[in-house]
């Protein structure tokens, strides 16, 4: 016993004391393993979703710097054939958009409606984060249509989407955070 209680002392010392590049190599990797392996999917089990937490990769929610008044005036016209007034929009949450780097808290949700920011898997897998432009149910199925905010159109893959392929509802944003995750798949070539 007592040369247990030896070893996790030393190992405690190494970990939380010690200022050496080893000790500082065993950190990263041991944050690395509690927020992957711990953190996250406990995250992900609270909120219902498989992704709790997604950094916005595009700029195609972004609303370009311009305020909301003006930002419809220039996009109204995309939204009058969803049935999507200015006032329907203002009441939207996320109103003016998001940007590249944002950080979003994603909640599982099965109740999607015109207006939320949803996640869902686009046509490889990858998590894709618009606005849902187009809600209906047919033959007991559930349909989604999507669009970013700053595109011009719906994406092939976001015309359909069914509730299989939803990840959730962004409820939370955290402006900037993302970058963190943005610096390091462009550090290892993912970006």
């Amino acid at each position: 016993m007592r040369d247990v209680t030896f070893i996790i002392k030393r190992l405690w010392n190494f970990i939380w004391k010690e200022d050496s590049l080893l000790s500082w190599v065993v950190n990263i990797i041991l944050a690395f393993v509690i927020v992957k392996f711990i953190i996250y999917p406990g995250l992900g089990f609270i909120l219902g979703t498989s992704y709790p937490v997604v950094a916005v990769v595009s700029g195609s929610m972004e609303h370009s710097g311009y305020n909301f008044d003006d930002w419809w005036a220039l996009n109204s016209m995309l939204y009058k054939n969803f049935n999507i007034s200015k006032n329907d929009f203002s009441s939207y949450r996320f109103k003016n958009g998001f940007d590249k780097g944002d950080l979003m808290i994603i909640v599982g949700s099965d109740k999607i409606k015109k207006g939320d920011v949803v996640v869902f898997r686009g046509s490889h897998g990858e998590p894709i984060i618009h606005r849902a432009v187009l809600v209906d149910e047919e033959d007991e199925k559930f349909f989604v249509q999507t669009k970013g905010d700053n595109n011009k159109a719906s994406r092939d893959d976001e015309l359909n989407i069914t509730s299989d392929r939803i990840i959730g509802v962004a409820k939370f944003r955290v402006p900037y955070l993302g970058w963190f995750k943005l610096g390091f798949l462009s550090l290892i070539g993912k970006a």
